[in-house]
């Protein structure tokens, strides 16, 4: 496993983290990628610290609260050589947001309390908008207040659109951005953030890094998906598109002895200023898989271009770009 600097955080993360959204499975009503097994996930958790990873991405909302109760629970023994990230700001999964000073305390003291620790390593906004965080300072304010108390190490934002990370940068200061990135969805390079981000030494941690499973290649363009996967709220054929979509960049890159997973991990971590990619990881196979791709570096330069190409004589969305609450 290799580490990098999350900007000027002063935090230091594992180069693959995991991506805590689908563990907390359907757990209290919720909506993600299906229903999971706790004891399959505790293992996955444990399983990936083994091999190196340090950084572990969660949020309140992620099974109401579920993912952080099991973060806690198989992290808690090696809780100082980690480096925890969890999220405040949905009440509903894609619905209401409370961004108060008040909520942002309350929800802070939960969040401490299910993970099994007195303090969060980095504590982000989740998909705010920005306008709301430019009028109103308080936001930022609290946050700053948490950081003074020694609950909270690093401020981040978990950011909408890569649009939106350039106002978090230009104008709010962020030093750490989440932003989707991965080959089907190259805004964040195209729109210049991750140029600024370099720049302004801001850490970026690469959200959907597999375009929600579908650059693991194990989708077929008909796949159905269940209720209580998230990804069952999307037309077919942007489905069908992001499934197609493992075999064109097949053709870009040749690849020996390596996943397509661990091909679209490796072209993440080509960006200098990526600090970190977050694959979501259910098992100790996809755990065993993605931290892989760390070992074989970044793609090589023709690699990476033959994928920005691919990438600028394709579309692969369906109309407006997906922005869902993970």
């Amino acid at each position: 496993m290799r580490y990098r600097r999350l900007g000027s955080t002063g935090l230091r993360v594992s180069e693959i983290g995991f991506g805590a959204w689908g563990i907390g499975g359907v757990a209290n009503g919720a909506v993600g990628y299906g229903p999971t097994d706790d004891q399959q996930s505790c293992a996955a958790l444990r399983r990936a610290f083994e091999l190196g990873v340090t950084f572990y991405d969660t949020a309140d909302i992620y099974g109401f609260g579920h993912s952080e109760e099991l973060i806690g629970a198989a992290l808690t023994p090696v809780r100082s050589r980690i480096v925890i990230a969890t999220k405040v700001g949905f009440l509903e999964p894609d619905g209401p947001q409370d961004f108060s000073p008040r909520h942002i305390r309350d929800s802070l003291e939960a969040s401490l309390r299910r993970l099994r620790t007195d303090y969060v390593d980095l504590y982000q906004l989740h998909n705010p908008p920005t306008d709301h965080l430019v009028k109103d300072p308080e936001i930022l304010d609290s946050l700053s207040d948490l950081r003074r108390q020694g609950k909270v190490r690093a401020i981040g934002v978990s950011v909408r659109s890569p649009e939106d990370a350039l106002v978090a940068i230009r104008r709010l200061g962020f030093s750490a951005v989440q932003v989707n990135f991965s080959m089907v969805d190259q805004r964040a390079r195209a729109n210049g953030l991750l140029a600024l981000c370099a720049q302004e030494d801001v850490g970026v941690i690469c959200r959907t890094p597999l375009c929600y499973g579908f650059l693991s290649g194990e989708y077929s363009p008909d796949r159905k998906f269940d209720a209580s996967d998230h990804r069952a709220r999307w037309p077919m054929e942007q489905l069908a598109r992001w499934a197609e979509a493992p075999g064109l960049f097949a053709e870009a890159v040749v690849r020996t002895n390596e996943t397509p997973a661990q091909t679209a991990l490796r072209f993440c971590l080509s960006y200098p200023s990526i600090a970190t990619a977050i694959p979501g990881m259910l098992t100790v196979a996809q755990v065993d898989e993605n931290i892989g791709a760390s070992a074989l570096g970044p793609l090589p330069d023709a690699a990476l271009a033959a994928v920005e190409a691919v990438y600028q004589s394709h579309e692969f969305f369906v109309g407006k770009a997906f922005t869902p609450t993970g």
